[in-house]
């Protein structure tokens, strides 16, 4: 799977340079993706706006890599999806239960609002 990964302060910037997210690419997703949850910076934005058609099995496959950065207290955000990409996921009723943005910039926001939510519980748990 071909990407591009920039790291910022609080999370990482993964950029999917895919036309098609097909079943075969899932183990290849969970490989690039889930590394990062053993990373200091866990937070990770996963931009889509190259990826024109996704199939059933990848777009499950995203939904348990981000079940998987949450109950690791980390955030997982999908941005930038192309239309024909949001509409198949709507179709499917995944899109619902995916963290998605329409820009990258609300992508970020929304990891820095999670981060505040994280460490006020973790503050009231104390």
């Amino acid at each position: 799977m071909n990407v591009k990964c920039d790291t910022k302060e609080k999370f990482h910037v993964i950029t999917v340079a895919e036309t098609s997210l097909s079943a075969t690419m899932t183990d290849k997703m969970e490989e690039c993706l889930l590394p990062y949850l053993q990373n200091d910076v866990k937070n990770l934005v996963l931009i889509l706006k190259d990826t024109y058609s996704i199939d059933v099995a990848a777009a499950e496959k995203l939904v348990h890599i981000q079940q998987k950065y949450y109950e690791k207290n980390a955030s997982f955000v999908i941005c930038e999806l192309q239309k024909p990409v949001e509409e198949f996921l709507d179709k499917n009723e995944l899109l619902e239960i995916m963290n998605v943005t329409p820009t990258e910039s609300e992508a970020w926001d929304i990891v820095q609002m999670e981060e505040i939510e994280r460490e006020f519980f973790s503050e009231e748990e104390n």
